[in-house]
Parts: structure tokens; C-alpha cells; sequence
């Protein structure tokens, strides 16, 4: 008898840790899926709050000044980013940092006008191969584009990263056109001033007007 209980008992031990195993798989197989509407409120908001959008940055504090482009971190970016540096540095490099600003937004509105190539790099390059008949003049002026002022071309840059990332406030009022105030070329008697800046006047093209 004694052996008979031995043997039922060394059995139910062999047959404990399967059963427990079953008992653990029944359990995970036993999770289900709750429908939306179940869900307790506060936790359907907290769930609710992974599909808003983020809170857009906030607007970057400018100073027009060269502290505060001193104070920015080294400009990089794709070609369009360097044309417009470029373009900055030998048109405007002299200017106030207002005016490189005011001549770096004139390019972008030539950009986004319709009546002008659709890039950055093909606005500054317009009528360039053709001397003197270009957009703007270094690029067809016959002398080799050289940047020897290394701290004048890192602060343009800055400018020119800051006018691409929407950083600047408008201040031409549209403008598609500018000259210096030492000039006066005849386009000027027909469009439209919009801003005085630093050593430049900024205009609006008026087509119909100028078309007469």
C-alpha cells in the first residue's frame, strides 16, 4: 500500500510543472483586445495625446546685428543654401545686416514670383555667360568670383540660413528689385518703391506699367 501511495505521489509532482505551464499559457492566450468606446475616459485621452501634433518652435529671437550673427552656430546647407551665400557675399557683404537680410529676401520673392527661374541658384544665375546682361553683375562682370574676406562669408551665411528657415521679419514688402543709392537705372522711373534699406532702394516690378 505504502508503495502504491509513493508511486501516485512522485507522479503528481512530475505533473505539477506542466500544469502550471498550461495554466500560464491560458493566461497570455487569454488577453483580448478592448474596444475603443470601453476604454475608461481619462485613459482614452492619454491615448488620444500620441496623435497631436507638436507644439510648433518658436519663432528664433533676431537682432540684426553682427553680435547676433557671431552668436549663431556655422551655416550649413545644400547648394541653393551656398548660391544664396554666394550671392549675399559679393552683392551685399558691405551692407548693414538689415540690408543683407533686405537682398537676401528680394532673391526668395524672385523664387516664389512665377516671372523668374524657380530656384535659388537659377534666379542668381539668371543672363550669367552673357556680360553685363545677368540678374546680378558678379556673375557676369568677366572676373573670377573669389571670397577673400573668410569672416564676411561666415556671417553672410548665417543670413542666408536664417532667410531660409523664415527667421527674419519681412521688409521690402514684396520687392523683386533693388539698386544702390550711388545709381539710377531706368527701371526705377517705372516700378514701384517699397523700402529704403542701408545703401539700397527696393522696388516692385509693376508689368503693366513698365510694359508701356
Amino acid at each position: 500500500m505504502r508503495r502504491y501511495i509513493l508511486a501516485v505521489a512522485v507522479g503528481a509532482t512530475a505533473l505539477l510543472p506542466n500544469l502550471s505551464f498550461a495554466e500560464r499559457q491560458d493566461e497570455d492566450n487569454s488577453v483580448e483586445l478592448v474596444a475603443r468606446n470601453e476604454l475608461p475616459a481619462q485613459n482614452f485621452r492619454d491615448y488620444l495625446k500620441l496623435f497631436k501634433p507638436r507644439k510648433s518652435l518658436e519663432k528664433t529671437e533676431i537682432s540684426y546685428t553682427k553680435t547676433w550673427l557671431d552668436q549663431q552656430p556655422k551655416a550649413t546647407g545644400d547648394d541653393h543654401f551656398r548660391c544664396l551665400a554666394e550671392a549675399l557675399y559679393f552683392e551685399a557683404r558691405g551692407e548693414s545686416v538689415r540690408g543683407q537680410f533686405a537682398v537676401a529676401e528680394v532673391i526668395m520673392n524672385r523664387v516664389e514670383s512665377g516671372r523668374f527661374p524657380d530656384s535659388l541658384c537659377g534666379v542668381i544665375n539668371q543672363g550669367t555667360g552673357k556680360k553685363y546682361q545677368c540678374q546680378f553683375t558678379y556673375t557676369c562682370d568677366g572676373q573670377k568670383e573669389v571670397i577673400n574676406e573668410k569672416r564676411a562669408y561666415e556671417r553672410v551665411a548665417k543670413v542666408a540660413r536664417a532667410a531660409l528657415d523664415g527667421v527674419a521679419e519681412e521688409m521690402t514688402a514684396g520687392a523683386t528689385h533693388y539698386h544702390t543709392k550711388a545709381v539710377r537705372p531706368s527701371w526705377s522711373r517705372v516700378y514701384k518703391e517699397t523700402a529704403r534699406i542701408g545703401v539700397h532702394i527696393f522696388y516692385q516690378h509693376n508689368y503693366r506699367t513698365a510694359s508701356n
